[in-house]
């Protein structure tokens, strides 16, 4: 599923270039244009859910493989073992700038808390 104006779905369909590090059957994975550390991958759901307040109950393993991708994404990139971080924001107040839930996959620097 897609939806017409989504820049995440555009990229699941090949319409927008980007340096995808991870696909699976539910996922992909894409490096940040915007990296804020080394290691800066979004992980989105093929199926377009715009916030995290529209996860459904038949989402649930979909959500999970989110977090199966991080995990193996951390491996790939060597910081699995020093430690990463994962964000997903939900609306606006948040910080989510694109209306399809996306897991941040942070590592490689140390990491402050609180986050902001």
């Amino acid at each position: 599923m897609s939806e017409e104006n989504c820049l995440f779905c555009k990229i699941l369909n090949g319409e927008i270039p980007a340096d995808i590090v991870y696909e699976s059957d539910t996922a992909i994975a894409f490096r940040d244009i915007n990296a804020k550390a080394p290691t800066h991958v979004l992980v989105i759901p093929r199926k377009h859910i715009s916030t995290m307040n529209d996860i459904e109950v038949d989402d649930e393993t979909v959500i999970g493989s989110l977090y199966t991708a991080a995990r193996e994404i951390a491996a790939q990139d060597g910081i699995a073992e020093d430690g990463y971080r994962t964000v997903m924001n939900c609306n606006e107040s948040a910080g989510q700038t694109v209306f399809h839930i996306h897991l941040h996959v942070m590592g490689g620097r140390q990491m402050a808390w609180p986050p902001g």
